[in-house]
């Protein structure tokens, strides 16, 4: 009888040893390493994998900046290419194409931006501010435009192409304005006048 609860003992202790290493590690190798720029997000609760539960699999790792290919430069309507090797970053992510000049945009001023929005899920076009051939009029931080729009907006100057990569907590969440629900999104933006 001893001996059968030694074994069931160490048999429970090796189970909890296994469940723990299954949940792995964070090595710090995420989005925000290898992106030019990324502000935190907290992940969900339920994107973390509950004691004893393995993972679920993901197709790759998450994208950044750099897997995004945006061609065309400031003032050209961009073609945006979203890859199928890596998975939507959940933070967002921000990247200057092209560098701009002068003072950077803060809350309160007024920018004039083309853009162009590829959805994640499709990979296909859905607005663009260039196709109509009339920029787009905001005041920076005054809650007109989406999260992700506010906060990758700040410091862009004066002729800079920004690349947004907006997850769905900055963008539309569960959906709204003709967009699927949780979606990510990727805008191209030109900076066409800040501050006028």
């Amino acid at each position: 009888m001893q001996t059968l609860r030694r074994i069931i003992g160490i048999g429970t202790i090796a189970a909890a040893t296994f469940a723990l290493a299954a949940c792995g590690s964070d090595d710090g190798k995420g989005s925000a390493a290898t992106s030019s720029v990324a502000t935190s997000a907290a992940a969900p609760a339920s994107a973390q994998p509950t004691f004893g539960q393995l993972p679920a699999q993901s197709t790759g790792a998450e994208c950044t900046a750099d897997d995004i290919v945006v061609v065309g430069g400031f003032g050209a309507t961009p073609k945006i290419t979203i890859p199928d090797t890596c998975t939507p970053p959940t933070q967002l992510v921000v990247k200057d194409l092209v560098a701009g000049s002068g003072p950077g945009a803060v809350a309160g001023q007024p920018l004039t931006m083309n853009y162009t929005l590829i959805t994640w899920s499709d990979k296909k076009k859905l607005d663009s501010s260039f196709d109509r051939g009339k920029p787009f009029q905001l005041t920076l931080g005054e809650g007109k435009v989406i999260p992700g729009w506010e906060q990758g907006l700040v410091g862009v100057q004066a002729g800079a192409r920004r690349l947004l990569i907006i997850p769905p907590n900055l963008g539309y969440g569960a959906g709204g304005n003709g967009i699927k629900p949780n979606e990510t999104l990727v805008f191209v933006t030109d900076a066409v006048a800040v501050g006028k």
